[in-house]
């Protein structure tokens, strides 16, 4: 049962995910061609209420302490270490994504806007696979979508289609950008973890049974 224990290992290389994610939800929010399924609520939230662009990472940060708090109540059994170290460096690591993002990608053509989105879409594909890999936890939305799973008996796949549709929904609502980078994540993101994720457990990890 020593297979999941916290090593210094997998918490660098969650942490490196974490960060990975976070830029690249900073990159495709600041190329206004869409955002993912999560940061289209960020984006949503932060629209909503006035708060300009490079403060997405304080929005994020409000949200996920809600969601943790809300997730507690409900489907406790989900908080746990890698849910904190998820929330603690996200908003921060989200405003460093939105502040080296114009640094990057220096003007306001189609064709820079759609590398960065080709960039932040691969980042956050990475650092999802590395966060999954590590092993040590969910963040606060796939806690709530398991939390959904448990308590319909619906399938991790229905599950997660399901709540992605109501995250993409509610985002729209209240005002996030929804545009091409919102479709190819919704239909590329689970097949892609998944796959990615496998490799990063054999390639980097090679647990031995």
């Amino acid at each position: 049962m020593t297979k999941n224990r916290l090593t210094v290992k997998k918490t660098v290389i969650a942490l490196v995910g974490i960060f990975l994610v976070c830029i690249g939800v900073a990159f495709n929010n600041n190329t206004r061609l869409g955002n993912d399924p999560v940061g289209i609520i960020y984006d949503g939230l932060r629209a909503a209420f006035h708060i300009p662009r490079v403060q997405l990472g304080m929005v994020s940060n409000v949200l996920n302490i809600f969601l943790i708090l809300l997730l507690f109540l409900v489907g406790r059994h989900y908080v746990n270490v890698g849910t904190v170290m998820y929330l603690v460096p996200y908003g921060m690591f989200i405003t460093i994504g939105s502040h080296l993002y114009p640094h990057i990608f220096t003007n306001d053509a189609l064709i820079t806007r759609l590398t960065g989105g080709a960039t932040g879409i691969i980042l956050y594909y990475i650092g999802i696979s590395l966060f999954v890999a590590a092993d040590i936890g969910v963040d606060p939305f796939n806690g709530f979508m398991l939390t959904i799973r448990d308590k319909t008996g619906w399938s991790m796949r229905r599950s997660k289609m399901t709540f992605d549709v109501c995250l993409m929904l509610a985002g729209f609502l209240m005002g996030g950008k929804f545009g091409i980078i919102t479709i190819v994540t919704a239909l590329t993101t689970g097949p892609t973890i998944q796959a990615l994720s496998e490799l990063i457990q054999k390639r980097v990890f090679m647990e031995r049974t």
